[in-house]
């Protein structure tokens, strides 16, 4: 597994996450010993507070993963918070537009470059800052504009030039709805949409991430050179465990059944 990338820079290999939608010290720890090397939590959809956000991001980091915070929605207030308790990357959902994203996006990025408001915490050792950190965090902070939108497909190549935008975070579920194709069910049209956003980034020099849980969208990741792959969500890969158990107790019985009436004849 390749270690987390640094300053945004493309991996040989890309670096592969786990999702979570509640804080778990235990799905850390677990995901860090079966190999990834990154982990995204899901702010907006999740059950994560400011507190559980001040413990669980120096415990990723310190098993040496990255942080990406998908953060509640796009304002200025989500966005710094979850930088100021020390993640790597933010993504930000529901991103409309490059003129959208250049007002949002500019939230992770300190002035001129952007509007960041400096907080002296966790980033900062608890103390002040120099004009050399200010520079140092907005290279090596991440900005991921979440693109699951149709208005954010059209103007792809337009965000993707933004010097506050440090890459894109593909929202296929999202961006097949409002695509009018409904429920996203990996069509041809849903891939050809990844694969556009894909290559704009790749074209852009800019890294681009994607919630693969199928192999298609796997196998399409790593095949257009994504820089993270999102491989399994949290709760997803409880009830595939639980299911599988199950099944396979299932299977069980009615072997022993079977056996017992065919024992019987």
């Amino acid at each position: 597994m390749s270690k987390p990338p640094e300053d945004g820079a493309a991996p040989r290999h890309p670096s592969v996450s786990i999702w979570l939608t509640e804080p778990s010290a235990a799905a850390v720890e677990m995901g860090s010993l079966a190999g990834y090397d990154t982990v995204v939590l899901d702010i907006e959809h999740g059950l994560f507070d400011l507190h559980a956000l001040d413990w669980i991001i120096p415990l990723i980091r310190a098993k040496g993963m990255r942080v990406i915070a998908k953060v509640l929605g796009p304002e200025r207030g989500p966005i710094q918070q979850a930088l100021d308790f020390g993640a790597d990357a933010v993504a930000i959902p529901h991103i409309t537009s490059a003129a959208h994203a250049a007002q949002i996006c500019g939230y992770a990025k300190f002035p001129p470059l952007g509007d960041r408001s400096f907080a002296g915490g966790r980033t900062s050792d608890f103390r002040g800052f120099t004009d050399d950190w200010v520079r140092a965090q907005d290279r090596k902070t991440q900005c991921y504009p979440m693109i699951e939108d149709a208005s954010a497909l059209d103007e792809i190549e337009a965000i993707l030039d933004l010097p506050v935008v440090d890459g894109i975070f593909i929202g296929p579920s999202d961006l097949s709805l409002r695509r009018d194709r409904g429920a996203y069910t990996v069509t041809e049209a849903d891939l050809a949409d990844i694969r556009h956003l894909a290559r704009a980034a790749t074209a852009a020099g800019k890294p681009w991430l994607l919630p693969a849980w199928s192999e298609v969208e796997q196998r399409l990741a790593i095949e257009e050179g994504a820089h993270t792959i999102v491989a399994t969500m949290q709760y997803g890969a409880m009830l595939a465990g639980f299911t599988a158990t199950m099944q396979n107790l299932q299977k069980i019985s009615l072997e022993n059944i079977t056996a017992g009436e065919t024992g019987n004849r």
